[in-house]
């Protein structure tokens, strides 16, 4: 698909439609989509609560690698799902250890998957859950490396038009972004020169886990490490490319960057600040620089496009306009950024409708049988981090072509089947 039908899918999702009798996959009308949770943390228990309170999806499953992350998924959904008039998981859909996955991709009580699992496992997670014949909901990146990203194009053709497939952007269905974006696509910036963006946000915490071994303690602390996370360019800065991607209708063609570990003492061996240029078609630059080391909760994520007619700016929080020849601001912007921000990605400002959005639009995606197929899309965006992620550590400019056929290959070195 090409990105002006990702853009579609991802924005057609102004309310949920309910289907006639006996739609595709036999979906009765007003009927629940059965919804499972894979990979119980903070952000997936988020994004799960999301579409149980704002579609007509249900969590009837979860599963997870660890016990106490099941159970405390379990404790939160008895809660969401009484609150909405329902029951919770049933104990027979509750799947834990490192076949929870297979389990949940074989259950016939279950419609829907979200898979929010380390990144690493996203891919072979989704080719179960495709190949279970179940719809999915796939966090962002799509791999982590160029051997994952090849492996999920492979999916993409086996699940087109069998399953809908989302990949975890929701800012592509924010109302502000879809609408700006839109407005760069009809030229009220006219031809664009450059573009600076940057992903400045907290580290990442974790409480200790007494007992446990160091291949748990690298599982349970993902976010800290390169392979499991693909580090912070890859799994968290890919918004802001993606962003890039998006509004400049392709991915780039070469980079070059620069990455340290200056302040983060914790035992991980993930980055703490990244500085890229990208260089995309037609010779425009990205200007990409990150920290993920700020105190205090502090984000400052934005992007800003500069072209002949004008300038777009693009923060998740604060005014999001056009500044030029063609004005103009979105409505519901606040003057001044407020920082109110949690670390689940529980966003505001020009977030509060993302999530929301993204819900519904998967969710009628199912229901009407217009399936979507994401995984391209996300590939790309991928791809892009992975380039600059190369360039850093080769410490020289590489080439879209060149990142093809190095064929990187990440190694988890971790033995998952002592998980049971």
């Amino acid at each position: 698909m090409d990105r002006r039908q990702f853009l579609a899918g991802s924005a057609a999702a102004s309310g949920l439609l309910l289907v006639k009798p006996k739609t595709a996959f036999g979906y009765e009308a007003n009927s629940a989509v059965r919804y499972a949770l894979l990979g119980c943390g903070n952000r997936g228990t988020a994004v799960a609560t999301s579409f149980a309170k704002n579609t007509n999806a249900r969590v009837v499953a979860l599963g997870d690698l660890f016990q106490d992350k099941l159970d405390a998924g379990k404790a939160h959904f008895d809660q969401i799902n009484q609150s909405l008039g329902y029951s919770g998981p049933e104990p027979k859909l509750m799947f834990r250890g490192s076949k929870a996955y297979e389990e949940l991709a074989a259950s016939p009580h279950i419609d829907a998957i979200q898979i929010s699992t380390p990144p690493f496992f996203h891919v072979q997670h989704l080719e179960a859950v495709v190949k279970g014949g179940k719809h999915a909901y796939c966090e962002k990146p799509v791999g982590v490396d160029i051997a994952q990203t090849n492996h999920a194009l492979e999916i993409a053709k086996y699940a087109e038009g069998k399953v809908s497939v989302d990949v975890g952007f929701q800012i592509r269905s924010a109302p502000p972004f879809v609408e700006i974006v839109r407005r760069i696509h009809a030229g009220e910036l006219g031809k664009i020169a450059c573009v600076e963006a940057w992903y400045n946000a907290p580290p990442s915490s974790y409480p200790d886990f007494p007992g446990a071994s160091p291949d748990e303690l690298r599982i349970r602390r993902w976010l800290w490490d390169r392979v499991l996370s693909g580090d912070i360019l890859v799994e968290q800065n890919i918004h802001v490319i993606d962003i890039c991607n998006w509004a400049l209708q392709g991915h780039p063609l070469k980079a070059i960057a620069k990455a340290g570990r200056n302040i983060l003492t914790h035992p991980g061996d993930c980055s703490d600040n990244y500085q890229v240029v990208f260089t995309y078609p037609e010779d425009v630059r990205v200007s990409f620089s990150s920290t993920q080391f700020c105190p205090g909760r502090w984000f400052d994520v934005s992007e800003r496009f500069f072209g002949e007619k004008g300038i777009a700016e693009m923060p998740y929080s604060g005014p999001l306009r056009i500044l030029g020849d063609n004005p103009w601001t979105w409505a519901g912007s606040t003057a001044q950024p407020t920082g109110s921000f949690a670390a689940n990605g529980a966003f505001s400002d020009n977030l509060a409708q993302a999530d929301a959005e993204k819900d519904k639009g998967f969710i009628e995606s199912i229901t009407s049988g217009k399936f979507h197929n994401q995984i391209a899309a996300g590939v790309e965006s991928a791809r892009s981090c992975i380039l600059g992620r190369m360039a850093a550590r080769e410490q020289r400019e590489v080439t879209w072509d060149e990142m093809l056929k190095h064929g990187e290959k990440y190694e988890l070195g971790i033995r998952m089947e002592q998980f049971q």
